[in-house]
């Protein structure tokens, strides 16, 4: 129980939070933020960014939203950016609907809805390019959301993200979103190095606990033996490892599974199975299933189908559900099985509402058209509650799937993993049919990252008590593999990171070639690499900014300072040169007269120790240092070394050593010591002067004498030498040489490291170079030619072919609707069946600029291959033909016909091809009618359903 002093205490710290930015922020969401979420808040209201990663549905777009809230609190600008299209049209709405839609706006590259609002969604691309080419849309910027930052490990898009990342002013906040992952530290780590203070927040907790189960037939099986949640199962609690044992029935059911296909493959008899009983969250805690229950012998499990699993969740109480289909083909023919079974998920009421959004939002479409899509087949799914979600559908259907389903109204999706990537789409339970999906190239299985991704839509913040993920029985399933994956949150983010055609060219255009790769030396692939080269780029690119302010403070007004303290330096290097010069001329000669001395000659030692004269003992000629022992007036014993003289030694006169002389014989010291006063004594040998000593020069001295003459002469003619403030302006001039050095030294131990970014970028710089893009000799920002800014505004993983085509008058002959077929070849990824084949073209004049596109892609890959970099992807010819029936007009079923696209994907692609095609547009120095030309295609692209499709990915 709380005393009155620590009652009133509390009260008072509520009292001041609630006066607070962050107070106020929180009254008017409705709820009480989690610690992870109140965590991260504090830190953006102190002026720290943040890096908040943490399961799917956690809540961490709150920490985005109140990032959006101090923009606008404090007069600045905030962007909100997202990896797709669709995600960005859902956090539009929702800002707008709490800001207003005078406040934000909306930039996804083919739509633009009030771009210059206090608060603009958009996608990361559309940062990436405002940033290369300083639009004044970043004028007042405060804050950068960057929602579901992990994509950066894409291998395809993900370099934007650190591209943005990097280049964005130094004051701006930055807000990074990712899903959990296993080195959050050390990419917090380096958005520190590169953006400064910057917290990390992490939470493991999921608001909604998720519950494992395994569905055999139609049963379904808890995962684990004891109640253990996703938390608790990827936690490191003490007990837990013992607590999340596999369900001994599902070991049990493996094995039974495994035996029954021995038996199988060598004969023998066959049983049947029966169910056991399910506990209260629709698991099943116990059967009688394989003999090792008692029973009768296990037959094969029968897979339940599709319809069936959509059941057997019903009735279980385990809907709304997510299905997620490695395939676009087997989400349409589930929705299509589901119709077919008969099975209603809605009731009347539901079914009108669906009904009404449906045809809402599809009343612009053209009834021809609605046939084409699969429109009725859709329809009817959705008022049963059944919907496919996937890449290859019309944009606008989506976006109704998406809508029904977050209202309640569809209860069954049968999605692809794209839907994972933040859409806003979350549901009671997630259903996984496979362990393992087709990446384009091979079935592989998938990583504990991604079934962490996928089922964490599992479980509805604020509706669901606790979400579940169910995983379908395949015959050799391994319940242990399911339960590592289940049970492991290892989701590294690995950078995707190179440099580009584009991304070199717009960082040479603005920085010169030398800043560039420094700043490409800060990329987190590089950092992963080795984190010190970061910490040193950063340090190369503070002190070029001090560099530059250095120069302003010694500007002068009689001259150019710079070129007149290059002149003092030259001149103290040369006086420092000469001086080391003459000393190590004087070492040298000093160690060779060592060499010359014999027993009993008398030396003259100018100072030190053993000033004075002094007697040679003996001389080790075959040493690799010659050190003669001597003995002094006063009789002691020394080695004389070259680094004791200044100068050579000479003899001055020379005596008898006695054979019989023992240096450990005081008596034979004192007497040899006599022989030496008295030599000295009767024939008093002149001390050799400096001038002696030095009267020796080298030719190499003497150039430098007459080099230093002339540039003291340089000196006093300058302008600047009679400057009043000549010296002030010099101490500036100091710092700055010596700021230079360093950073010159610095610079030094970067190339001398892990610099597999940098190198990647001078190979890219050399391709540039080679083709005339760049001006080799010119590593400033003046180096880019006119055809490389024409290449600075062309994106995409084409972007250095397209530019060579277009340079080399690919699209000079063509029309717009031409124009148009030919940027699909430009744009398009064929599937990898559909590869290598070359259809005729249209017209001659667009076989001629696909022939011109081709060689250009041929010499430029086998410059990469050369260059040692990854190979420019091939143009596929497979969507000319239906990109020109329809720009010639022709209906959406024609343009198709023959091929196996999808409208959603005819659409998809499309789409690109206007964004290369308005890029296209905008490049520097295009002749009047070919600009119009590209616009026109178009006006001829955007029709009929690419036009009324205004959501995408």
């Amino acid at each position: 129980m709380t005393s009155p002093s620590e009652r009133y205490l509390a009260a008072k710290q509520r009292s001041e939070h609630a006066r607070t930015r962050l107070g106020v922020f929180e009254q008017s969401l409705g709820f009480d933020l989690d610690p992870f979420q109140s965590e991260a808040c504090r830190s953006l209201e102190s002026g720290r960014g943040v890096l908040v990663a943490a399961p799917t549905g956690a809540g961490k777009t709150v920490v985005g939203e109140f990032a959006v809230y101090l923009a606008l609190q404090r007069g600045l600008k905030a962007f909100y950016t997202t990896p797709i299209k669709a995600l960005s049209n859902q956090k539009y709405s929702e800002l707008a609907a709490t800001y207003g839609s005078d406040r934000v706006g909306l930039l996804t590259g083919d739509t633009s809805i009030n771009p210059d609002a206090d608060v603009v969604v958009m996608t990361t691309e559309v940062l990436r390019n405002m940033l290369y080419s300083n639009s004044e849309t970043l004028i007042d910027l405060g804050y950068v959301v960057m929602d579901e930052v992990h994509y950066l490990a894409d291998r395809f898009r993900g370099a934007v993200w650190e591209e943005v990342i990097i280049h964005l002013p130094s004051d701006v906040l930055v807000v990074s979103l990712s899903a959990t992952v296993s080195n959050a530290e050390e990419f917090g780590a380096w958005l520190d190095t590169v953006r400064g203070d910057t917290d990390v927040v992490v939470s493991e907790h999921r608001p909604v606990p998720l519950w494992q189960h395994v569905m055999v037939g139609r049963d379904i099986f808890d995962l684990f033996e004891s109640d253990v949640s996703f938390d608790e199962a990827a936690g490191e609690q003490p007990g837990i490892k013992e607590r999340y044992r596999v369900n001994p029935e599902l070991m049990e059911l493996a094995r039974a599974e495994s035996r029954v296909n021995q038996r199988s493959h060598w004969g023998g008899p066959r049983g049947s199975s029966r169910g056991g009983r399910r506990d209260s969250r629709g698991g099943r805690s116990g059967g009688g299933h394989g003999s090792g229950h008692g029973g009768p012998p296990i037959t094969r499990i029968q897979r339940a189908s599709r319809p069936q699993v959509i059941a057997q969740l019903d009735r279980n109480g385990l809907l709304p559900a997510i299905t997620f289909i490695f395939s676009r083909n087997g989400c349409e023919g589930a929705v299509r099985q589901c119709v077919e079974s008969g099975i209603w998920l809605t009731d009347e009421d539901e079914r009108r509402e669906i009904a009404r959004v449906v045809d809402e939002a599809t009343q612009d479409i053209p009834e021809d058209d609605l046939e084409v899509l699969g429109f009725w087949t859709w329809r009817e799914g959705l008022v049963r509650g059944f919907a496919a979600h996937h890449a290859g559908m019309l944009p606008t259907f989506k976006e109704v799937v998406e809508r029904l389903f977050a209202a309640g109204l569809v209860r069954a999706v049968f999605a692809t993993e794209t839907l994972a990537l933040g859409i806003n789409m979350p549901a009671r339970s997630v259903v996984l049919e496979k362990l393992d999906k087709f990446n384009g190239e091979a079935h592989v299985d998938i990583t504990a990252g991604e079934y962490t991704q996928l089922t964490g839509r599992a479980g509805r913040r604020g509706i669901d008590v606790e979400g579940h993920a169910v995983v379908l029985w395949q015959p050799g399933t391994d319940p242990a593999a399911v339960a590592g994956l289940a049970s492991r949150r290892t989701y590294p983010l690995n950078s995707s990171f190179r440099p580009t055609y584009n991304m070199s060219i717009n960082l040479m255009a603005q920085f010169g070639r030398e800043r560039a790769r420094g700043i490409l030396e800060s990329s987190f692939a590089q950092f992963q690499a080795d984190r010190s080269v970061v910490g040193l780029a950063k340090q190369v690119r503070s002190r070029e900014e001090s560099l530059a302010g250095y120069e302003k403070a010694m500007t002068c007004h009689l001259g150019d300072f710079n070129e007149y303290a290059a002149l003092r330096r030259q001149l103290s290097d040369l006086e420092n040169t000469a001086s080391k010069t003459k000393a190590r001329n004087r070492r040298s000669a000093a160690a060779a007269s060592l060499e010359n001395l014999r027993p009993g000659d008398i030396v003259y030692l100018p100072g030190g120790r053993n000033a004075g004269h002094a007697v040679v003992l003996d001389v080790d000629a075959s040493a690799r240092e010659v050190r003669p022992a001597i003995l002094t007036e006063d009789k002691q014993i020394r080695r004389l070394s070259a680094a004791d003289l200044d100068d050579a030694l000479e003899p001055v006169s020379h005596i008898r050593i006695p054979k019989s002389f023992n240096s450990r014989s005081p008596k034979d010291r004192r007497d040899l010591s006599s022989s030496l006063r008295n030599a000295l004594h009767e024939h008093r040998p002149p001390r050799p002067a400096a001038a002696r000593a030095n009267a020796m020069h080298t030719a190499g001295t003497e150039r430098q004498e007459k080099a230093i003459a002339e540039l003291r002469r340089k000196m006093r003619a300058h302008p600047c030498h009679g400057c009043s403030d000549r010296e002030d302006h010099a101490r500036w001039a100091e710092r700055w040489w010596k700021l230079r050095r360093e950073t010159d030294n610095l610079v030094g131990q970067i190339r001398g490291r892990t610099n597999t970014i940098a190198k990647t970028f001078d190979r890219v710089c050399d391709v540039l170079a080679r083709y005339g893009y760049i001006d080799p000799e010119d590593p400033g920002i003046h180096s880019v030619t006119p055809a490389g800014q024409k290449l600075r505004r062309i994106y995409g993983e084409k972007d250095l072919l397209v530019a060579l085509s277009l340079e080399h008058g690919a699209f000079d002959d063509l029309d717009p609707a031409e124009l148009a077929c030919l940027a699909t070849a430009l744009v398009y990824q064929a599937k990898r069946e559909e590869r290598g084949l070359r259809p005729k073209m249209p017209s001659i004049s667009l076989e001629s600029a696909v022939d011109t596109v081709i060689r250009q892609w041929s010499e430029l890959t086998d410059l990469e291959e050369t260059s040692r970099l990854p190979l420019t992807g091939e143009p596929e010819l497979g969507l000319v033909w239906p990109m020109y029936k329809w720009v010639k007009g022709k209906h959406l079923q024609v343009a198709l016909n023959g091929t196996e696209l999808a409208a959603g994907d005819f659409v998809r692609w499309a789409k690109q091809v206007i964004d290369l095609l308005d890029q296209l547009a905008k490049v520097p120095d295009l002749p009047a009618g070919m600009r119009r030309r590209f616009l026109d295609a178009i006006s001829l692209v955007r029709r009929g359903v690419v036009a009324y499709s205004n959501v995408g990915d």
